[in-house]
């Protein structure tokens, strides 16, 4: 069963998880909008985040069925 809470990690999932997905295109037009540092930034932080908020996610879930 999905609660409120699990939901918000989901959805903190897919924003990193399309945030990550727009610095590789972004990275790889060769002339990244915000800079190859910041992008590079931005992609670093966005993958560990995908995992850690899906993860989180699923515990949840788990733990309220």
């Amino acid at each position: 069963m999905m609660t409120p809470k699990s939901g918000v990690f989901l959805l903190g999932s897919c924003v990193a998880a399309i945030a990550a997905v727009g610095s590789i295109f972004e990275l790889s037009s060769g002339n990244p909008e915000l800079g190859s540092l910041v992008t590079g930034i931005i992609l670093a932080a966005s993958v560990p985040l995908t995992g850690v908020f899906f993860f989180a996610a699923v515990r949840d879930a788990r733990a309220n069925q």
